[in-house]
């Protein structure tokens, strides 16, 4: 009986040091990452179009890159819109040098598609030179 109380106690502290380090990890740095998908706006919407549930297991949570033209510019939103169907927030701040109506490569995170605002959205983007 003695030996099973160390044993268990052992066992509770492994059990709650592994569910620590499951729960609490790093943060994702997308901007080092290597993009899983090199897509274009198109290719979105065709996949999500033909069949949404597999286009979302296949870019949910995902690195992707992407090269669409500038349609908007949201400073208060620290975003912008691409192709007037990518809404794409940016990391850090919004760079400067993005100009409305000229073409852009950015990568970033793939969080889903908004069907209310027809819009794809990507967070914690860089643009890509």
């Amino acid at each position: 009986m003695r030996k099973k109380i160390p044993i268990t106690i052992l066992l509770f502290i492994i059990m709650g040091i592994s569910a620590c380090l499951y729960l609490y990890k790093g943060h994702r740095d997308i901007e080092s990452e290597t993009a899983d998908y090199v897509v274009t706006v198109n290719e979105l919407e065709r996949e999500f179009t033909s069949n949404d549930s597999l286009a979302y297991i296949k870019y949910q949570d995902k690195t992707i890159e992407l090269s669409a033209r500038v349609t908007s510019i949201d400073k208060a939103g620290n975003g912008i819109v691409m192709s007037e169907k990518v809404f794409v927030t940016f990391k850090n701040r919004l760079p400067q040098n993005i100009i409305s109506g000229k073409s852009l490569k950015i990568k970033g995170r793939f969080l889903g598609y908004d069907e209310l605002l027809q819009e794809f959205k990507i967070d914690q983007s860089s643009v890509v030179h």
